[in-house]
């Protein structure tokens, strides 16, 4: 009988590799066309892993909790000379064919030869146990490092897949305080017996994504807000927004105003935003994604509640879209529902601004009119700015446009 391989699909454009979570397929078992036969995750979401084709399982060469590259052969499927036809699948025989012919081809058309790849059972990685892209190390604390890397440790770096951060606690023996491969290679046999544990997709891309964000000078500016009137806005409202909400739609508008505190510097243009689209933290079990919410600024308060609450579910149960994570021109997170009163939020690498918020607690706050101290429920608004784009009075005058329309939550 034909066989069809069952390989790691392209899950995103930007998605090069993906971890096995659960296997659904055993030898022998029936499937049918489209059906989700094994669970994946990437550094974005869980999604699964369909058939092409009906056909009975010949052979699982995927192994939970193993990653593999786009295009890796996971398994194989015994197939009809019908369904073949009627599904219009690629065949093992059928790859293995071309590849014969492409080879005779080659060998008349030596010119040609480079235009042409092996397309064979071998073509597919049979268990590639993709290295993660982002590695980190535990260290302890209390040392210095170098700055200067040599090109020798540059390329041992390269090999073990550790970035310049992962070794600053190393104390360099080199010259000028040089981090020396042999110290590097010293501290890794120093930290064989930490205890360790593998890094989720989820934890490396954070990783990445921090590590990209710090490359530019970022800078932190806040403001203490009065939030009794929106909390009475809230109570009132059949079903009640998230206090997040209330926080997503005031910046919008706030950006809206004032559009290029919102641009991102490329070369020598900034370039401003053409739709306000706003992403939202959403902490995840070992790491946070951020769904973006569409076009804020163009939709009033209450026709946003079941869009926030649809997409926020869906990005703590890891089952967004490719596309819901694209496009932010900033972020959004409330850091108070963590107990936290204030914060240093970093915004994503493609983005300029980040605006937190802290948890609410009773201040007294002097009333000029009674002349005395009233209870005022209080929160702290942070923002974390890119300073070559943004300076500290318009990140000021952005920060309190926000607090004033967070004090005003009818015009939301």
């Amino acid at each position: 009988m034909p066989t069809v391989p069952i390989l790691m699909p392209q899950l995103g454009e930007s998605i090069a590799e993906a971890t096995i979570v659960s296997l659904g397929i055993r030898v022998g078992d029936q499937v049918k066309t489209d059906q989700d036969i094994i669970e994946v995750e990437t550094n974005k979401a869980v999604m699964s892993v369909t058939t092409l084709c009906d056909g009975i399982v010949a052979e699982v060469r995927a192994a939970e909790g193993q990653s593999y590259a786009v295009g890796s052969l996971l398994g194989l499927l015994e197939v009809t000379d019908e369904e073949v036809v009627r599904t219009g699948v690629e065949t093992l025989e059928g790859i293995e064919n071309k590849r014969q012919a492409q080879t005779h081809e080659s060998a008349d058309h030596p010119r040609e030869a480079n235009l042409h790849f092996a397309l064979s059972d071998d073509a597919y990685e049979e268990s590639p146990s993709v290295v993660p892209s982002v590695k980190g190390l535990p260290v302890p604390t209390g040392v210095m490092g170098a700055h200067y890397i040599s090109p020798r440790m540059r390329a041992r770096m390269d090999d073990l897949g550790i970035r310049e951060a992962d070794i600053s606690a190393i104390a360099g023996t080199g010259a000028g305080g040089r981090v020396t491969v042999d110290d590097l290679e010293k501290f890794l046999t120093y930290l064989e017996s930490w205890p360790s544990s593998p890094a989720s997709p989820m934890r490396l891309a954070v990783a990445d994504a921090m590590r990209r964000s710090w490359t530019r000078p970022l800078a932190t500016v806040g403001l203490p807000v009065p939030i009794d009137r929106l909390l009475d806005h809230r109570r009132a409202q059949s079903p009640k927004p998230g206090l997040t909400l209330y926080l997503l739609r005031a910046f919008a508008l706030a950006l809206k105003e004032n559009p290029a505190t919102a641009g991102y510097l490329i070369g020598d243009k900034v370039v401003h935003p053409r739709s306000y689209d706003i992403g939202v933290a959403v902490q995840v079990n070992d790491g946070v994604v951020v769904p973006v919410m569409r076009a804020v600024d163009q939709k009033p308060l209450i026709e946003l509640i079941a869009e926030y609450d649809e997409i926020v579910d869906r990005a703590r149960r890891r089952h967004l879209a490719e596309n819901d994570g694209k496009g932010g021109i900033a972020t959004v997170t409330n850091f108070g529902t963590f107990g936290l009163t204030t914060g240093t939020p970093i915004p994503l690498p493609n983005e300029t601004l980040i605006l937190g918020i802290g948890a609410g607690s009773k201040q007294p706050v002097w009333n000029e009119e009674l002349e005395t101290f009233l209870p005022v429920t209080v929160a702290d608004l942070q923002l974390t700015f890119d300073h070559r784009v943004v300076d500290g009075g318009g990140a000021g005058f952005l920060l309190n446009r926000v607090s004033s329309l967070l004090q005003q939550p009818a015009l939301l």
